[in-house]
């Protein structure tokens, strides 16, 4: 349960104003159709989150505990510093439209999402915990959070929120959860 709620929490705090939540409010404004847009985002999450949650359980396995603990931590500081920088959308992030809603949607969300902050914290998170299915479950469902009020109530409901302050507070969860893996707080986070 654990590994799922860290990752809900940091994924959706790390997706406020990220360029797929952009991504999001262009596709509600430019079809308007919601239930086929949060749909191509869910679907495109889930592919693409457990894609990067197998390949951080594959790297655990791969490079041992010791080595994995240096990289998780470094990654996680990394990823602190990276949450302070703003996101833009591309233009080649741009939804063309020649898949109806729903396919270019899933097209254009897993494309922006691929090399992301989050798709790079699923690899780390599910290096960090042993739990696949929680942390791809937890993942996705920080998407969903950050995502679907952005399609449903589109730009008015992101220039209510203070996304610098929500971006620093990510990134201050990211730094200690670095620091705690460097400095090997077991019980703080069920390392093994």
């Amino acid at each position: 349960m654990e590994a799922f709620l860290i990752s809900t929490g940091i994924v959706a705090l790390a997706e406020m104003g990220d360029k797929t939540q952009l991504l999001s409010l262009l596709l509600a404004a430019r079809f308007k159709r919601p239930v086929p847009i949060i749909l191509g985002i869910l679907v495109a999450t889930l592919f693409n989150h457990a894609g990067a949650g197998a390949l951080g359980t594959w790297i655990t396995e791969w490079l041992g505990p010791d080595v994995m603990r240096w990289i998780l931590g470094l990654s996680f500081i990394a990823m602190a510093g990276w949450m302070l920088i703003p996101d833009k959308l591309d233009e080649d992030d741009k939804p063309r439209g020649h898949f109806g809603v729903f396919g270019t949607t899933l097209v254009a969300f897993f494309l922006a999402e691929m090399g992301d902050k989050t798709q790079i914290a699923t690899v780390a998170l599910a290096a960090q915990f042993d739990a696949f299915f929680a942390v791809v479950a937890g993942t996705t469902l920080g998407m969903m959070i950050a995502n679907v009020p952005a399609v449903l109530l589109g730009e008015r409901a992101t220039r209510k929120l203070p996304i610098a302050a929500i971006h620093r507070i990510a990134a201050i969860i990211f730094a200690l959860l670095g620091l705690a893996v460097l400095l090997r707080l077991d019980a703080a986070l069920s390392l093994s």
